[in-house]
């Protein structure tokens, strides 16, 4: 301050020469740059004192990727394939964890409860963050509180199927044929899954009265239909290729609201008459709440990329499913939507609690 005024009095004196000033004028613009490169300094420091105390750049070791059901299951089609390209994506391992249990609450809890960092992911399908949310009183975890989404992955339509020796060949028929014999006609339920609950919306939707017979699980319901012991159940399009081809089940709806690509031929239940209807699965990643924005956005921008490659749309497309990349905020908002209209099915369905 000194010297500037120093220089306007010499200057309005005519005392400075051209001399002088122009090295004045040098060395004040030496001092600027000298304070601008003094604050980009200080300000990469932080950049990087930040980066080392978070562990260094992400990812720097294996990630662990549960899975929250057993080995051999729908999710594991999914999963699997999709984190082998994102480990290699990533250049570093993914460690495939299976922890079942509980319809997903044990290994949602796991990660729930896991430190935020990135490495330790949850991909289970809607069945643990969505139903579950209404089949349990209480649950270890909070689906939105507790998560932060980074993907979903893929949706799986359910496909109605039937024994033929049902004399229907349609949504519309079955509705009539059930409205002509009521509670004469049972379905194989699967647990409290997705495919039990679409249907449970089906029933609902159509006014028609037809009985559960509670199996185990996929496996022992799909025997069932097919030795006739039930006469229809809802499953993933995959579960039944080999038996549709066979002609030993016979599909007359789909639960999404367009034409499946593994089964083109089979109309929509939406466009067979039940409008609006809509019940599919889905899968999708998430991680513990609190992990950085930064480590969601690079695992969401990887995952979007996988399911854009060619050989994983053909093995999504052969097991019945369809890839369905999305934005965090996407897919944080569909699990809401999710919880508001499957919690309400549960309820009116009449279903307990556990």
């Amino acid at each position: 301050m000194v010297c500037k005024l120093r220089y306007c009095i010499l200057r309005f004196q005519g005392v400075l020469s051209d001399q002088i000033l122009h090295e004045y004028k040098l060395k004040t613009w030496r001092i600027g740059v000298l304070k601008l490169l003094s604050g980009l300094f200080l300000l990469l420091l932080a950049s990087v004192s930040n980066v080392f105390a978070q562990g260094g750049v992400y990812p720097n070791k294996p990630i662990r990727v549960i899975v929250p059901f057993a080995p051999g299951g729908g999710t594991d089609v999914i999963a699997r394939p999709l984190t082998q390209k994102l480990g290699d994506a990533l250049g570093q391992p993914i460690v495939y964890d299976n922890r079942g249990g509980g319809g997903g609450i044990i290994g949602a809890e796991l990660v729930a409860k896991a430190t935020p960092d990135g490495y330790t992911l949850l991909l289970p399908s809607s069945g643990a963050l969505v139903l579950n949310v209404g089949l349990y009183a209480k649950l270890p975890y909070d689906p939105i509180k507790d998560f932060a989404p980074i993907s979903m992955i893929a949706i799986a339509p359910n496909v109605l199927v039937l024994n033929p020796a049902l004399p229907v060949r349609s949504v519309s028929e079955l509705i009539a044929h059930a409205k002509a014999n009521p509670e004469k006609l049972n379905w194989a339920g699967s647990g409290g899954g997705a495919a039990s609950m679409c249907m449970e919306l089906f029933r609902m939707m159509s006014e028609i009265r037809i009985v559960q017979v509670p199996f185990k699980g996929a496996g022992p319901a799909v025997i069932a239909v097919l030795a006739g012991d039930a006469h229809m159940m809802f499953g993933n399009a995959g579960v039944f290729v080999a038996h549709l081809k066979s002609g030993r089940l016979r599909a007359i709806g789909v639960s999404s609201l367009q034409r499946l690509p593994a089964l083109p031929d089979v109309p929509t239940i939406s466009e067979s008459g039940l409008k609006g209807f809509e019940g599919s699965s889905w899968y999708g990643l998430v991680a513990p709440r609190g992990t950085p924005a930064g480590v969601i956005t690079q695992l969401n921008t990887e995952i979007n990329k996988i399911l854009r490659t060619p050989d994983i749309i053909a093995r999504y497309t052969a097991e019945g499913a369809i890839p369905a990349g999305n934005s965090p905020t996407q897919f944080g908002e569909e699990i809401r939507s999710e919880i508001t209209k499957w919690v309400k099915v549960i309820k009116d369905a009449g279903i307990k609690p556990e």
